[in-house]
């Protein structure tokens, strides 16, 4: 082997080395967020004791945050072009921290509410400016590991959330759900500004006002439509009306990207097939199921096993180790069967242990339930981890920071469409019965429901062509000579 040849692998090693860095950087960040956003449920009855409000009025401050999120996603593609991608990551990591603190010391409902909006703004620019670095770091075939390490936050924090939000407000107070983010956002701080280079686009071109108008209202419109879905408050016209308005302007500023200039967005990663199925198409409807199970879980434990919060949070601990076991071996799993054979696979197998979930009783064995809970934990996250790597597979530079928002977006969507699918099954369920509340029976619909979606979804990813990322993924069979 030659010196130069040496000198070369050394660089290799040293920029892969550089790569993960700033992944598990990232990684932190978005875990604080992400562990933020299911963490405060759990204490909403404190704080409205302590505020000296009714529990239901609460709920304000989750909705102000996801709207306030919704309205500024579409603007952080062209801030991290425009400022460069670390400042503005740091600077939402700071605003996110600073709100956290001052929502901690909140006083009244009123205080916490502006509060939670701010912090939902720097919410809003943490995770697509944050995807955004690991891009530009990362060479393709980087790309799963790197992908891998800064998905890990978005499976493990919704099923930790709310056990560790249940043990602050059971032996502190809810003023430590919010200050405990603190600590870690003074640290991700110091590692982006030790760790994390500066990048920035040449010449982003001029901010697209209407088109951030449009695509800020339409999202916030659809989002605040399923929020209003799962609470099932108002009646079914508002839901209607708000979904309506929200499809009708996200088209609106579907056609004024595609005939701007200078677009905000750019939609041509939507003509890339990977991208497409990866995020809009199969993607959605594959979150859409995954993304309910969380939900589903705690609820099927405490309303339909009669369970107490510690006890449901137990089986949701076997969840998260499955989701946490599936790490290790995720590239090479993609790197022996390939993306199509993987997604399809997998998704399949997701998608049947979240119908099995519908048949398990406060009778089932502990060991088949732990054992089933393992499975889901596993197949969601490959199939997550996954999905986001082929997503940005054949994306090209100039495409990373559109690309990067509009995933974000869709995540969004998915997110609470999940939910709100699983609510809307139980509330039927329910309703059928004449009852309010539901029942073992109700669960089980609602999973088979969900598990359809995600057998369906999952039938869509063998449209994909057998090489599809193989270049990210190392597909043996695929690999050019």
């Amino acid at each position: 082997m030659t010196t130069a040849e040496t000198s070369e692998q050394g660089q290799e090693a040293a920029d892969g080395r550089q790569a993960k860095i700033v992944a598990l950087v990232v990684a932190v960040s978005f875990f604080m967020q992400i562990l933020d956003g299911t963490i405060v449920a759990t204490s909403l009855p404190q704080m409205a004791a302590s505020f000296g409000v009714q529990p239901v009025s609460m709920s304000i401050g989750i909705t102000v945050y996801m709207l306030t999120m919704a309205a500024f996603i579409p603007l952080s593609g062209w801030l991290g072009d425009r400022f460069g991608a670390r400042r503005v990551f740091l600077m939402s990591i700071g605003v996110f921290t600073g709100a956290s603190l001052f929502c901690g010391l909140s006083g009244s409902l009123t205080e916490f509410v502006l509060w939670r909006a701010l912090q939902g703004a720097g919410s809003a620019l943490m995770t697509p400016v944050g995807r955004i670095i690991v891009l530009k770091n990362a060479r393709k075939s980087e790309l799963v590991q790197a992908i891998a390490l800064i998905t890990w936050p978005a499976l493990t924090a919704p099923v930790v959330g709310p056990v560790l939000g249940g043990f602050i407000t059971t032996y502190a107070s809810w003023h430590w759900n919010f200050l405990i983010n603190i600590p870690i956002g003074i640290i991700g701080m110091g590692l982006v500004l030790r760790f994390v280079p500066e990048q920035r686009e040449a010449d982003p071109g001029r901010l697209d006002i209407l088109g951030f108008i449009l695509s800020a209202a339409g999202l916030t419109f659809l989002l605040a439509a399923l929020e209003l879905s799962v609470k099932w408050e108002g009646g079914l016209w508002p839901v209607i009306s708000m979904l309506a308005a929200g499809i009708v302007l996200s088209v609106m500023a579907t056609r004024h990207f595609l005939a701007a200039d200078n677009p905000l967005l750019d939609l041509s990663a939507f003509r890339v097939q990977t991208f497409s199925m990866s995020t809009l198409s199969a993607g959605t409807a594959c979150r859409t199921a995954i993304n309910a199970t969380p939900f589903l879980l705690p609820l099927l434990f405490q309303l339909g096993f009669g369970l107490s919060s510690i006890a449901a949070g137990t089986y949701l601990l076997v969840y998260f180790l499955g989701n946490f076991s599936m790490k290790a071996v995720t590239t090479p799993l993609l790197r022996f069967f390939g993306f199509r054979t993987v997604l399809g696979l997998n998704g399949l197998i997701a998608a049947l242990s979240i119908v099995a979930c519908g048949f398990l009783t406060p009778n089932t064995p502990p060991f088949l339930m732990h054992a089933l809970l393992f499975l889901a934990g596993l197949s969601r996250s490959m199939e997550f981890t996954a999905l986001n790597t082929l997503a940005f597979a054949d994306i090209g530079p100039a495409q990373r920071s559109s690309a990067s928002t509009l995933s974000s977006m869709l995540q969004q969507v998915s997110m609470l469409l999940g939910v709100a699918a699983a609510a809307a099954v139980l509330n039927i369920a329910s309703a059928l019965r004449g009852a309010d509340n539901p029942v073992l029976a109700d669960f089980r619909w609602a999973f088979l429901v969900v598990g359809a979606i995600g057998i369906v979804s999952s039938l869509r990813f063998l449209q994909l062509p057998k090489e599809a990322g193989a270049e990210v993924s190392g597909h043996r069979k695929f690999q050019k000579s």
